[in-house]
């Protein structure tokens, strides 16, 4: 073999390598979920996943309220397809994709089909096997689950790496925020919650509304909620909902925007996810992978 020969097969060598780095590297999956609906559950997660992107981050956003799918038209997109054609196995998650603010990832749900709000366990863990084959570039996924309870979001929440649960100062929104860490950590195992005063009038009352959750979860519940931030609902963050748009991306210096690019920064700082938990989980492949090679060592 001569020398050019020789220095080629080392440049692939090279880049077969990157590749399989890149692949074996974990993806941080957030899912986000309330108590109730109503509270901007959905606002949070589509302006926390613009937000991560312009911290650096390559993030999909997955609307996993699958039976009344609503981020599409949140940001006035226009899907051809969206999870239940991946799930009835017409098309790939990578063909449903649409590009967003900042160039983030987003997988557009179903509206208006009573059978994607009802799936079975079965379903619900092909859907999260599914990820696996993902060749959309990823580093944090964030999932906007339903509100409540139902099967869909607590197979989401046990398949993330963190949850994250939105709450606004309203009584019901308060005791269903509970419900939700209650069920998710007393039949679930989920013992960890991050946790978003949304619409609040500024950060003092956020913290205030946080406390309100914390002391019952203290005395009643084995968990440990930490206070991500607090969102408040400032006349922009109004005006960009009526344009279809993100806060973050259209006025980045409100309040609101200010406080989503802050929480975002503190997810930056987050540990990377090491190996896989014990239960179905999505990209548990690169979590597997990520057990055997510490990404760290490849930079």
């Amino acid at each position: 073999m001569d020398a050019q020969a020789s220095r080629i097969n080392h440049i692939e060598d090279q880049a077969a390598g990157i590749r399989r780095h890149t692949k074996s590297r974990p993806v941080r999956v957030i899912a986000v979920t309330s108590g109730k609906g109503g509270v901007g559950k959905t606002n949070v997660s589509v302006n926390l996943s613009v937000a991560l992107a312009r911290c650096g981050e390559r993030v999909v956003l997955m609307d996993a309220d699958l039976g009344l799918g609503n981020v599409d038209v949140l940001l006035g997109l226009q899907s051809k397809g969206n999870l239940s054609h991946v799930l009835a196995g017409e098309t790939t998650l990578d063909e449903i994709m649409l590009t967003g603010p900042e160039g983030i990832g987003i997988l557009p749900a179903s509206s208006g089909v009573a059978h994607m709000a009802g799936l079975s366990p079965a379903e619900n863990a092909g859907l999260i096997a599914s990820f696996s084959d993902l060749q959309w570039p990823v580093d944090t996924m964030v999932v906007d689950s339903a509100a409540g309870i139902a099967d869909s979001m607590v197979r989401f929440a046990q398949a993330a790496n963190e949850v994250l649960v939105v709450v606004c100062d309203e009584p019901a929104s308060i005791t269903d925020a509970y419900a939700v860490i209650k069920v998710l950590s007393r039949e679930h195992g989920v013992t960890r919650f991050n946790v978003v005063s949304n619409m609040v009038r500024d950060a003092a009352e956020g913290r205030r509304l946080f406390d309100k959750l914390d002391v019952a979860a203290k005395r009643f519940l084995d968990v440990t909620l930490t206070h991500l931030g607090s969102v408040p609902f400032d006349d922009y963050l109004r005006r960009a909902v009526q344009r279809q748009k993100c806060v973050v991306s259209q006025f980045s210096g409100a309040k609101s925007a200010r406080s989503f690019i802050a929480m975002a920064e503190k997810i930056n700082k987050w540990p990377v996810p090491r190996g896989p938990q014990g239960q179905l989980q999505f990209f548990v492949e690169r979590l597997v992978d990520s057990a055997e090679v510490d990404p760290e060592s490849l930079l």
